[in-house]
């Protein structure tokens, strides 16, 4: 499946032209005989996971603020059917570390430590977002969400008892990425949605969205994932 790029000319904010190469379809109709691995969902154990959508990233990047309206369309949807919304910020430690400045070097990693915000953890969102009563929100001090000791995201998802999670946010090849090999290694569902995940460029979004539809998990439109959602809601509600 591919998709065409636009601009919001209102927002400025942009949409990836997104594609899965025809081969790695193909590649899994082969072995599993069907295209998608988690053709259904069920929206009380699925989560809505929103990475690190906060200003930092969304003001400098078209490609996040085109996200926008369109995480807030998935989450609206999930909570009514009866499903979790987690927001995922990053932390903000007390100085930069060691091996952040050898890497960075010392302005930029500055920079990235400073870059979740003050405050509390919902008031550090994307003013565009609104946190609802029952969604989780969680710091992570790791590019995962779902790395080890690192955030408390995956044991408060467990003792909900969520399967499947929905990877959103920003950026698609780094934190996103990293979140949903981690979330696939603790044997979670993945679906990473492929028009509510922003990178820089279209490169870098499309490498990350074959590597985790050929190894990790399933690369779907929010249009997909809106009928998921709804066909999942009227099978848990059953017959009027």
């Amino acid at each position: 499946m591919a998709t065409e790029g636009g601009t919001d000319r209102a927002t400025g904010g942009k949409q990836h032209s997104w594609r899965i190469e025809p081969r790695e379809y193909a590649r899994h109709e082969a072995r599993r005989g069907r295209r998608f691995a988690f053709p259904r969902l069920v929206p009380a154990r699925t989560a809505l996971v929103v990475i690190d959508m906060i200003p930092f990233f969304v003001e400098e990047n078209p490609y996040c603020r085109g996200t926008v309206p369109v995480v807030d369309r998935l989450a609206g949807a999930l909570r009514r059917a009866g499903g979790t919304v987690a927001w995922v910020v990053p932390a903000v430690p007390a100085r930069a570390t060691a091996a952040a400045v050898a890497f960075y070097g010392q302005e930029v990693a500055e920079k990235y430590r400073a870059g979740g915000g003050a405050g509390p953890p919902p008031a550090r969102l994307w003013p565009g977002f609104q946190v609802h009563e029952g969604d989780v929100v969680a710091e992570k001090s790791a590019a995962s969400a779902f790395f080890p000791g690192r955030c408390v995201l995956p044991e408060v998802l467990a003792r909900q008892g969520i399967d499947t999670v929905l990877i959103t946010g920003t950026l698609t090849n780094v934190c996103c990425e990293s979140s949903a090999r981690d979330a696939s290694t603790l044997g979670l569902r993945v679906v990473m949605v492929a028009d509510a995940t922003a990178a820089v460029g279209d490169t870098e979004h499309n490498a990350t969205l074959h590597t985790i539809y050929r190894s990790f998990g399933d690369v779907r439109p929010a249009e997909e994932v809106l009928t998921m959602i709804a066909d999942g809601g009227a099978r848990a509600a059953g017959p009027p």
